[in-house]
């Protein structure tokens, strides 16, 4: 089983993806920020081989205009040896990627020109996974479309309309429920005609049901007989509904209480599960620390050493808590642990406390910085302290000395980011 998350990284260094307007996409800014965009999504797979992640969905983003005339580079020769370099890295440590094309590629529009653009921007997905080198488990989600006022008909076009793919591009897509359109029965009617693998979103089911009242688990074992041998291990999508927002929103971040409900009605544990959610990697970690408590306290102790001074700011009773939670190194209170640095996060920020906080960072730079910079940090701090500056214009020049004295331990903090 590998838990994973989509496209973006919280608090890991150098990780940043760009991007180009149309105007300004020259070949010469195109070589730029594809380079750019590969160096980081290097610095993302090392990260999630450090941290045993075994499940990441690559940003569709990472070749600007890469399924549009716009981009005229032969980007997949001009950084072959890059992805090959990453591929290798991917294939070696067993990591599965995905892609997941936005909402603009539809294969059952009634449009032939939207149809050729979604079956354009599909091969781009696949040319990009054919040049990391990975096998067909590697997969591309889709969802199936629109209506345009016949569900039914809408329903065979895309199943028309599959046939019209390249058989690589076949081999590799799987289909997704949604929220407002096809439920999880429906894209399996589908599915039989396609002989594609569904994946299966328990929020999207929840917000978009079948007539009759199935769970979680009903659903997860009807979609696993669409996995073939080749496919790969099963994978579902996975999120939590936010309160006070639409049906369908997800949270921001993971609760552990209704995911380890949710993973112990699971009948197969040999099951990937992409967790769709606004902190990423964060509630990623946290999840597989949960459901692998043969990590040890080393864990929680390595996902203390990023949260202590972000929830110190927050909560210098809590911060003392977790501390006292984490004495005991033959126990594994994980449940406990992060339940803590909830508790502590939905706190705000008193002045007292910041200061407090930062006075701690500031001890990583007392030795190190010259006379200007401990200037500005003293005129930042009584600036803050008298309600004349931001609290993040305050920390930014903190995250501006971790980058420049290059300090791995505040760099890898969360305390900038949260």
């Amino acid at each position: 089983m590998s838990i994973g998350y989509a496209c973006l990284v919280i608090g890991v260094p150098e990780t940043n993806m760009r991007s180009v307007i149309k105007k300004n996409a020259t070949e010469d800014k195109l070589m730029e920020v594809i380079r750019h965009n590969l160096h980081s999504f290097e610095k993302m797979v090392d990260y999630n081989i450090e941290e045993g992640v075994g499940l990441y969905r690559i940003s569709s983003d990472l070749i600007p205009f890469g399924s549009s005339p716009v981009n005229g580079l032969r980007w997949w020769e001009l950084f072959r040896e890059d992805f090959e370099r990453i591929g290798q890295k991917i294939n070696q440590s067993g990591m599965r990627v995905s892609f997941h094309p936005g909402q603009y590629t539809v294969l059952n529009s009634p449009s032939e020109d939207v149809v050729e653009r979604a079956i354009e921007d599909l091969r781009y997905h696949n040319l990009m996974l054919e040049c990391l080198g990975v096998g067909y488990e590697h997969k591309m989600v889709l969802h199936v479309g629109g209506i345009y006022g016949d569900k039914e008909a809408a329903s065979q076009q895309f199943v028309e309309n599959f046939k019209r793919l390249d058989e690589p591009i076949q081999r590799r897509l799987i289909i997704e429920n949604d929220d407002r359109l096809y439920t999880v029965e429906e894209v399996l009617e589908m599915a039989h005609q396609t002989g594609s693998p569904v994946v299966y979103d328990n929020l999207h089911h929840a917000a978009n049901p079948t007539d009759d009242p199935h769970d979680d688990v009903y659903w997860i074992r009807e979609t696993r007989k669409t996995w073939k041998e080749g496919d790969g291990r099963q994978k579902v999508h996975y999120s939590q509904q936010a309160d006070d927002k639409r049906v369908g929103a997800h949270t921001d971040t993971i609760y552990l209480d209704p995911f380890l409900e949710y993973f112990d009605k699971l009948e197969d544990k040999d099951i990937d599960i992409m967790l769709e959610v606004k902190d990423k990697n964060l509630s990623t970690i946290k999840c597989i620390n949960a459901t692998q408590p043969q990590r040890g306290i080393q864990a929680l102790e390595k996902e203390w050493a990023r949260y202590k001074y972000v929830v110190l700011e927050h909560s210098h009773t809590l911060y003392n808590e977790i501390r006292e939670l984490l004495k005991d190194k033959s126990a594994y209170p994980v449940e406990e642990f992060y339940a803590s640095i909830h508790r502590a996060l939905e706190q705000e920020v008193e002045k007292g406390q910041a200061v407090n906080a930062a006075q701690h960072v500031w001890g990583y730079f007392k030795d190190i910085a010259d006379d200007k910079e401990v200037r500005a940090f003293q005129r930042n701090l009584q600036k803050y302290q008298d309600g004349n500056l931001k609290h993040a214009t305050f920390k930014r020049q903190m995250q501006r000395l971790a980058e420049k004295y290059e300090i791995p331990y505040l760099k890898q903090s969360l305390y900038f980011e949260l």
